[in-house]
Order: structure tokens, then sequence, then C-alpha cells
């Protein structure tokens, strides 16, 4: 899951109407095609390969790097551009309140068994009529033992003068922000003004420390030695670590920031059929087992965790622990006037 800043101008276009025109259940146009909209580096080809080779679907991949991007770029494009986006979970809660999603048919999600109990239904999509989950993590710290003296605990940490220009951190105003709201205590949804302007002023002394903002491939900072402390992605993290043993991963004290992305479909889709044969291969066991394999993220797909065996299972980087889940906190969709100020906020850390 990876965000960047959303500008005034964004989110001026979030809080505007819902898109117009009503949605389609079948295929308005030929289904040997498919457009999906999802996040950088988090699909496996070789399951989008498998699956047109199967089907003789063809299908388009365009990426995004943020649930910002990817709402804005869904409301400017004509409805149906893209058959298939991978919001993460506030994200859901958001465009399904604006009337910008399908409505899922369940009987064609045949697959919909190997998705463990504890993943469906959620708070912000009760009944996944919208959408249903398919990867997510925790934003963990990952540090380079060989370079770094300090223990590393916590994401409060990260705001010691002696990591002056040695971070690599998400380019993700929620993930940022939230986790200055964390170190001090306070939940990741914070919207007081009045807690916001303390919360602004701490975050504001992280700046030095920050030597790159990345949400992409944070791991490559990493990797190559240029930043030794990292704000990242789990999966990003254990990624990093197969490639330099001196880099290990910490997960928070405070409490880390938990996330789910999840398949759903535009209002609108033109292929509306073909997108949910795709959603329904991505939830086969053979299909999980290949995006975990290339992006190994905590799968919401038990039955391709249990085939995966106990390398990834007892792999605190690839599958966070229960306990850590546990103490997370998940993002939640923000009224538009106290996400205008996360984005002052944000602006100023990046000026």
């Amino acid at each position: 899951m990876k965000k960047k800043i959303m500008s005034m101008a964004l989110a001026a276009v979030l809080a505007g109407s819902m898109l117009g025109g009503c949605g389609s259940s079948s295929d308005t146009a030929s289904a040997g095609e498919l457009n999906i909209f999802i996040w950088t580096e988090y699909v496996s080809q070789d399951a989008i390969d498998a699956f047109e080779k199967d089907t003789g679907i063809k299908v388009n991949v365009s990426t995004y790097s943020s649930n910002e991007d990817m709402i804005a770029k869904v409301k400017s494009e004509s409805e149906g551009t893209y058959d298939i986006i991978q919001p993460s979970d506030y994200a859901v809660e958001q465009l399904a309140g604006q009337g910008m999603l399908e409505e899922l048919d369940k009987e064609k999600l045949t697959n919909l068994g190997n998705i463990g109990e504890s993943y469906l239904d959620p708070s912000y999509d009760p009944g996944n009529v919208y959408s249903v989950p398919y990867q997510g993590g925790v934003a963990a710290i990952a540090v380079n033992t060989s370079k770094v003296d300090k223990e590393i605990t916590s994401y409060g940490d990260l705001f010691d003068p002696s990591l002056a220009g040695q971070l690599v951190v998400l380019d993700d105003y929620r993930a940022v922000i939230g986790m200055t709201e964390r170190s001090m205590g306070l939940s990741m949804n914070e919207t007081d003004p009045d807690i916001l302007s303390g919360v602004e002023e701490k975050l504001l002394t992280l700046k030095d420390n920050i030597a790159l903002y990345d949400s992409d491939s944070p791991k490559s900072a990493m990797i190559s030695g240029d930043c030794s402390v990292g704000y990242m992605w789990s999966a990003e993290a254990a990624l990093a670590m197969e490639e330099n043993a001196d880099i290990q991963i910490v997960y928070p004290s405070e409490g880390a920031y938990v996330f789910m992305d999840n398949w759903a479909i535009p209002k609108g889709a033109k292929h509306y059929d073909a997108a949910m044969e795709f959603i329904n291969y991505m939830l086969s066991v053979d299909a999980a087992k290949m995006n975990i394999e290339e992006f190994p993220y905590l799968s919401a797909n038990s039955k391709a965790v249990e085939a995966m065996g106990e390398e990834y299972s007892s792999n605190e980087a690839k599958n966070p622990p229960a306990e850590v889940i546990a103490a997370g906190e998940y993002v939640s969709n923000l009224d538009t006037d106290t996400l205008a100020i996360y984005d002052e906020m944000w602006t100023k850390l990046k000026e």
C-alpha cells in the first residue's frame, strides 16, 4: 500500500459530487479486454499472464502509488475507463459512500471461501458488498544495524536528530502524519484542530531526518545504502532483508499503521463480468501464492498462506504477527476539513 501527497486541488476533487450514471452488471464492450488500475509492485505478472492464458482476456495494467492519486484519476477519467481498482480500507468506504463502486456478484466468487473469516465483513465494507480483501500489512521500520548505533524500537525514535539525512519514508501523507500521531500517543485519525497543531509542530521536526520520500520501492534506498533507516511497508522491509542481512524490521512499540487493500469494481465498468472473473481468479490459491511469493505482504487468503508453508508463515516481516496487527490501527475516512489540515501539514513538511 503506497500513497503520495494529496494536494488541495485533489482534496477539492474528493469533496466533489458523485460520478453520474448508473453501473453495468454486464459487459458493454468486448469481454476480451480488461483494464485494471492497481498499486505499483503489488500483483505478480505471472498471475496476470496465467489469467490471460486461461481465459483469453487481455489485461491492460495501469498503476498508482496512493489511494488519493487513484481516486482523483478515476474521477477525472470517463466512467468505465477502469474495470478493477485496488482501494485500501478507508478508500473503499469513501468510494462506496460517493456511489463510485459497483456491488459485487458473490455468486461469481466461487473462491471467496479461501479468504480467512477474520478478513471478511470489515467495518469499512460490511458484508463485503463492494470489495474483497487482497493483501495488507504494516507500516514498519527497517534499520541497517551496521550503520545505526542507536537502538530503534518506536516511531518516536525516527525523530531523533542523530538520524539527520538518513531516513527514507513513505510518500504518503496519512502514513507519515499518522506515524507522528502514534508517536505522541494519539490516534492516526485525529480530527481536533488544536491537537493537530501540536502534531504539525512535531511533524516538522522530522524534515531534517528525511533524505527521500518513496512509496513505490523504499527498499531500494536501504539496499543501496543511501539510507540507513526506513519507514516502509512491511513487505518492502522483508525484501530488503533478503538482500542485506544487516537490515532488520522493527514493529513500533506505539502500535503500527495497519492496512488492508482490496479488489473492487468502479461504477460503470465496461467489462463487469470479466472483472468478476479476474477477481475470482485472484482469490484462487494458485494466484494468491504467486502474488505472495513475489510481493510478500500479509495475505487475506488463508488457504494460500497454509499452502506457502512455514517459511512464509513464520517470517515476521512477510507475515506480521497477530499481536502486531491487534495493537495497530487502521486509517479512517476523514472529513474534508480535517483532510485539508493534513494536506497543509504535509505541504509544509515537503517544502
